[in-house]
């Protein structure tokens, strides 16, 4: 009797044989794999990557290295071919750089450079990654202009490479369907050229921590389809253009950390889809807090620390109420906080007021702030009492006020670490004695309770 895996095997014969066998997948190029490797070598010459993989790269070859299939529509005779025979194999994405074991790219070496192949070789490629990758040897990039490359190319991302010592314009060429501009932690200088307006399927601009200089060129107000504008600490100075205020869909506007100056263009309003602003540590000035931004319904994070705005928090600033997180450290701000502030801010988790001149009772409003995680009010002259006295979240920061108190009357505006909130009620600091006190009563009335029932 035949045993069950004979059995088995038998039928998957059978059920082979009644299948139609599908043309097998066509290979990579032998030119645009031999580019490849020699790529590979660039990045890291102490891989034997020839050796490592030796077959068709697009159906084995390192993390970071995807291919995709087209229609060849070139070939000579084309329309008396089936599709089928017609499809070629190309590559299109390429990520170097290891970020984690989750995402295990090819490696770079101390000394990595980036070969000119990549730039000539492969006409299809639409996503380049590097990760702490140019660290020691700089980088140039003289073919980066070059139309084979940049009408493909959707992504372009370079983060953590110090050794990227190039201007901004020198990067930015004919991408005409590129779609995320990141240039992250690099060395890459210069002003943002005025080209970069031409590069209308752009969705984010990421060009944090760099060298960059100049103003924003009033050119960005043609890239309709930005969602994310990163900027932040870099060496950019000037105005704000009122231009910024016509990308409707964007989501995200960091210009933190830079020298932006003069007033903050009131045309923001108009950014009905913005979520997160930050404008921190730039030098806006004396022209306060500007009340218009509080009326963006979609904003959930506003940060405007380091700036010296001045004035007061408007009143009932925020009132539509969809508001986290406000940072307003160290901006001159005088006055009272606004009771409206604990009345509109119901979704409010984040609050930072430390470092103004503010005075007055904290508003008993805000004690009613349930999903607060965070609310820092040091070195200001605020009085009386603290009015936390249901959950408000994790701690509470009020050191550097003499005048506030807890509800026992306790002058707490020097205390040294944060007050900290549980379920409801206010728990100060105690002592190490105090606390072996409470431990040995706690344990003396279980005892008392354990022998009361065994009797």
């Amino acid at each position: 009797m035949a045993s069950a895996a004979t059995f088995l095997s038998l039928f998957l014969l059978f059920l082979s044989s009644s299948i139609p066998i599908s043309h097998q997948q066509p290979p990579l190029n032998s030119a645009e794999q031999d580019s490849l490797y020699q790529v590979l070598s660039s990045i890291n010459s102490d891989i034997p990557w020839r050796t490592l993989y030796p077959d068709d790269l697009c159906l084995s070859a390192p993390h970071g290295v995807v291919c995709d299939y087209f229609i060849d529509q070139q070939q000579p005779n084309s329309s008396n071919i089936s599709d089928s025979d017609l499809i070629i194999a190309h590559i299109t994405e390429l990520s170097f750089g290891y970020v984690s074991d989750y995402t295990p790219n090819a490696p770079c070496s101390s000394n990595s450079t980036l070969h000119p192949l990549l730039f000539t070789s492969f006409k299809y490629l639409r996503k380049l990654f590097f990760y702490k990758c140019f660290n020691e040897t700089s980088v140039s990039f003289s073919n980066f202009s070059s139309s084979s490359f940049a009408d493909s190319v959707e992504e372009l991302v370079f983060v953590e490479n110090p050794a990227l010592v190039v201007p901004l314009s020198g990067i930015i060429g004919n991408f005409t369907n590129l779609r995320r501009l990141i240039l992250t932690g690099n060395g890459v200088y210069g002003n943002i050229p005025i080209q970069i307006g031409d590069l209308l399927s752009l969705e984010e601009i990421t060009l944090s921590r760099n060298r960059l200089t100049g103003g924003i060129p009033v050119s960005v107000a043609k890239l309709k389809n930005l969602k994310v504008v990163d900027l932040s600490q870099n060496l950019f100075d000037g105005n704000l253009p009122d231009s910024l205020g016509n990308l409707n869909k964007i989501l995200k506007l960091d210009l933190s950390h830079n020298g932006f100056s003069g007033r903050i263009p009131e045309s923001l309003i108009n950014l009905n889809s913005l979520e997160f602003l930050d404008l921190s540590f730039n030098r806006f000035g004396n022209f306060g807090i500007p009340s218009f931004l509080g009326e963006i319904s979609s904003l959930k994070e506003v940060y405007m620390s380091g700036n010296l705005l001045g004035g007061h928090i408007p009143e009932k600033w925020g009132k539509l109420g969809g508001i986290s997180a406000i940072g307003f450290s160290n901006m001159g701000l005088i006055g009272k906080i606004p009771s409206s502030m604990g009345v509109y801010l119901r979704n409010l988790s984040y609050l930072r007021l430390d470092n103004n001149s503010l005075e007055g009772e904290v508003p008993k409003e805000l004690g009613f702030l349930e999903l607060a995680n965070e609310i820092n009010l040091e070195n200001n002259n605020l009085s009386g009492k603290i009015p936390f006295t249901v959950r408000v979240g994790q701690k509470l920061k009020v050191k550097g006020n003499s005048k506030l108190c807890k509800d026992h009357g306790k002058n707490e505006g020097n205390m040294d670490s944060p007050v900290l909130f549980k379920e409801g009620n206010l728990v100060s600091s105690i002592s190490p004695v105090e606390a072996l006190w409470s431990f040995s009563l706690y344990g003396f009335m279980m005892m008392l309770g354990f022998f009361a029932f065994v009797v």
